[in-house]
């Protein structure tokens, strides 16, 4: 080989090779990076420094061993003040890979949804968006995150807190479910009575209509009407929805109504579209877990998931005009496949 070509050619593999080390080292500093925004995001989630009476954290209401629900009807924030909507589950939110936030879908940005809670009245209670950045950036374990030898821009904390806490969620720990591992192709994973629970649910159940089995998210990722609650404010019908659209709120502040008007929280997505067909339609929650996440709907008015099973199927056949009639073994042929979600 030519003198020339052989330095040409180890010049290239040295190039080569100092590329992939530079890219290598960034994608080291990057993982480094996340695991600190993420670090940040969990220290922040489980912190009830950061509300108006020192007790009360993103994590009362979510908890890991209920899917991140809380199990009560309706959340209960600062003071022990109730709210008017039931606890998500953080954990079939994120897994549903949902585009929309909150019950009503007011939100379409996880970033700007997870800093909702800190200023509603009833949830965390602290006055304004700025007041969690405020906060945090005043006390001494975060400076790892806001190094106190210079002071942090609160508009910057701000976008860093939400952008911790929506890294923290997306990668809560989500072990497949049984029902995961069998559309992945593992045909045990569930039993052939739960198989024929399946087979109900997309078809005599029609429980597929609104909680779609491809794709394993368990919803249509839209809004649907339940029926529960409705009779309360029907008579205020007009009155609701003529302050709703008067006052044309959006954001935190359409969340800080709702959690302190229950009759206006019936009015479901209605509140954030200001659509007609859209009243008292709620978002159709992935049933991800739902073994764990009792009680149901909106309102937590349904306590228990065979009281769900039973009110979802009578419904859905008042929706079609054709009654769905499951035997008993039906009903727990659909039981037993629920609980394997």
């Amino acid at each position: 080989m030519r003198p020339v070509l052989v330095i040409t050619c180890l010049a290239l593999a040295l190039t080569g090779a100092g590329a992939f080390a530079f890219m290598h080292a960034r994608a080291s500093s990057a993982r480094a990076a996340d695991a600190s925004q993420v670090a940040l995001g969990q220290k922040l989630f489980a912190d009830p420094r950061l509300s108006a009476d020192g007790r009360t954290s993103c994590a009362t209401c979510h908890i890991p061993g209920l899917a991140f629900s809380d199990g009560k009807m309706i959340a209960t924030g600062i003071h022990g003040l109730p709210g008017t909507r039931n606890t998500p589950s953080l954990t079939t939110t994120i897994a549903s890979q949902r585009t929309s936030f909150f019950w009503d879908g007011r939100r379409d940005r996880l970033e700007d949804a997870v800093m909702d809670p800190f200023s509603n009245p009833v949830e965390m209670g602290l006055h304004g968006r700025a007041a969690i950045a405020t906060a945090a950036t005043a006390l001494p374990d975060y400076a790892t995150w806001f190094p106190s030898g210079k002071e942090t821009p609160l508009a910057e904390a701000d976008q860093a807190i939400a952008a911790a806490l929506a890294s923290y969620l997306r990668q809560l720990p989500l072990p497949p479910t049984r029902f995961e591992r069998f559309t992945r192709g593992e045909t045990t994973a569930l039993d052939e009575r739960e198989k024929l629970g399946m087979r109900l649910f997309a078809g005599k159940g029609q429980c597929a209509t609104c909680h779609v089995l491809e794709g394993a998210h368990l919803t249509d990722h839209d809004f649907h009407r339940s029926g529960v609650s409705m009779d309360d404010i029907a008579a205020r019908l007009p009155e609701l929805t003529q302050g709703v659209l008067s006052r044309n709120l959006g954001g935190a502040a359409l969340g800080d109504r709702i959690a302190t008007h229950a009759d206006e929280a019936q009015l479901g997505h209605f509140a954030a579209s200001h659509k007609v067909s859209d009243i008292e339609t709620f978002a159709t929650p992935s049933l991800r877990e739902v073994r764990l996440t009792a009680p149901y709907m909106h309102d937590g008015s349904v306590p228990s998931l065979e009281a769900a099973v039973d009110r979802e199927v009578y419904y859905r056949g008042l929706d079609t005009g054709y009654p769905i009639g499951l035997t008993a073994q039906e009903r727990g042929d659909l039981m037993v496949f629920l609980k394997a979600l």
